[in-house]
């Protein structure tokens, strides 16, 4: 673990816990704070019941805290708090405390301007800010996740070691983390992480929407489907599909938790769970909406991402919903009429591989793309490594087809499409996606990412686009201006404004 034998946890809810526990284990000492009291006794006492107990202390003074690492030649903190002003607040709290060298490895969702401009007002301290994704919820924070670690190389370089033995393992136990590159790099990566995995959570709910309110199949068997699926062929290894299959053949007990559980003798608790998201309402997390502003920004179409979000923004208002659909009258999903169920479970599959593997590409070239623009020379590769195991987005067989090719690339790859093996994966799963998307409309359910991961492909591939019309009229009312097809030098041409302007109206 390098020279570190002491560790300062700045966050004590449910990821700091996991992680102080996580630290302790690994043999380090570690000091835990939180801006709410209650938080950390509630941890120690979590804490008292694991084998880290006498590893991790908890503080109720801030600076009673920083104190406590001053043993260590110099600080190592982990903060594991909201995105934000919550984090400035911290650094305010505890700058007069840091020293040249101190390292801050910023484990929060952060928005990777946020992260640079810390970086920036550290350097005057010598203190290192590393902006650091976590992958893989609360959960991996104890087991190991997955983390794009980004910032001053030397920091990084010395920081690594904790990080790879902390870190989630392959399966050929290479560590899932790595330097991702300057500045907020890391942050980045973890954020268009964070689209990505909406697209997927996008296509998987649709997925088991249509195989519960449209198929009619009871939860326990979806989840038997789900977990067919995650153990073999293209969606083996998928950490979505895998927990999917945990959540549907969970059932109720007689005596129920006496918190989400409900009571019963009949039923699963995914019956007691409401249609409804609300983090992006709350702003406890903004990963996915920044995701989508930045493919927005740079140019970089990704509508398999946006609809997961913009489903997850409607959803969280169910009072609003109500009240909409007492006023709309939309049918809602119906019972569907298929001859061979099992024909369309297999469509079904193939079709939200097909969904994800969109997904991932959407997310890839808009990191390809910031990447060349901020000259943070991201590695795919190794990006993909590091999403192997302990994240949200594991999928084995994507990471299968696209490490070995990002490996031997001579150059950034921009338009994932382009690649022989993705592009065959995305015509070859077109049909079932359409079939899909056409049963899926018939029945009135809900296919916001499938039916935009369709249309995704039609037109990144489409060479007959309706667009042609709206360049003609962005001519009529704003001389925009056009090329022409088949003529040299304008047909592919370049993105840029057309070489004529026709006079359709005298002004």
């Amino acid at each position: 673990m390098g020279d570190f034998k002491s560790i300062g946890v700045v966050g004590a809810g449910s990821m700091g816990t996991q992680m102080a526990i996580a630290f302790g284990t690994m043999g380090l000492d570690v000091s835990l704070w939180d801006v709410n009291d209650q938080n950390v006794d509630t941890a120690l006492d979590t804490i008292s019941k694991t084998d880290a107990k006498s590893k991790v202390t908890g503080f109720h003074d801030i600076h009673k805290f920083t104190k406590s690492l001053d043993s260590s030649p110099r600080k190592l903190f982990m903060f594991s708090i909201t995105h934000g002003q919550p984090a400035d607040s911290v650094l305010d709290k505890i700058k007069d405390d840091l020293k040249e060298n101190d390292i801050i490895i910023d484990g929060g969702n952060e928005f990777y301007r946020n992260t640079e401009r810390r970086q920036r007002e550290m350097e005057k301290k010598g203190v290192h800010w590393i902006g650091t994704g976590v992958s893989g919820g609360y959960q991996a924070a104890k087991r190991g996740p997955s983390m794009t670690p980004g910032g001053n190389p030397k920091a990084l370089d010395e920081v690594m070691p904790l990080l790879e033995k902390y870190a989630a393992k392959d399966g050929n136990g290479h560590p899932c983390v790595a330097n991702i590159g300057p500045r907020g790099a890391g942050h980045y990566v973890k954020m268009i992480h964070n689209g990505i995995e909406n697209g997927m959570l996008s296509t998987l709910c649709e997925a088991w929407s249509l195989l519960r309110k449209s198929l009619d199949l009871p939860n326990d068997q979806i989840g038997k489907i789900f977990e067919k699926w995650n153990s073999a062929g293209e969606l083996r290894g998928t950490y979505l599909v895998q927990i999917g299959s945990e959540i549907c053949q969970r059932k109720k007990t007689p005596e129920g938790d006496r918190r989400g559980e409900g009571q019963g003798d009949s039923g699963y608790v995914l019956d007691d769970v409401l249609d409804k998201v609300v983090q992006d309402d709350d702003d406890s997390e903004g990963t996915l909406f920044w995701s989508i502003a930045e493919a927005a920004d740079r140019h970089v179409s990704a509508p398999t991402n946006a609809a997961g979000q913009f489903l997850r923004v409607a959803s969280g208002d169910r009072d609003q919903r109500v009240r909409a659909a007492e006023k709309m009258k939309i049918p809602p999903p119906a019972k569907g009429n298929v001859k061979d169920k099992e024909a369309f479970i297999e469509a079904l599959r193939r079709a939200v591989f097909t969904s994800f593997f969109c997904a991932f590409c959407q997310g890839l070239e808009l990191i390809a793309r910031a990447s060349k623009d901020e000259g943070w020379n991201v590695d795919l590769a190794t990006v993909i490594k590091v999403w192997r195991a302990g994240c949200i987005i594991q999928e084995d067989h994507i990471a299968d087809i696209l490490q070995p090719i990002f490996q031997s690339a001579h150059e950034p790859i921009m338009n994932m499409k382009l690649i022989d093996e993705v592009s065959a994966e995305l015509g070859k799963g077109y049909s079932q996606l359409q079939e899909v998307v056409l049963r899926g409309t018939e029945w009135h359910n809900h296919i916001p990412s499938l039916s935009a991961s369709l249309e995704y492909i039609k037109y990144v591939g489409g060479t007959m686009l309706p667009t042609q019309f709206m360049e003609a009229q962005m001519d009529f009312f704003g001389a925009h201006a056009y090329d022409r097809p088949g003529v040299s030098g304008e047909d592919p041409g370049k993105a840029a404004k057309g070489a004529h302007h026709y006079e359709w109206r005298a002004p």
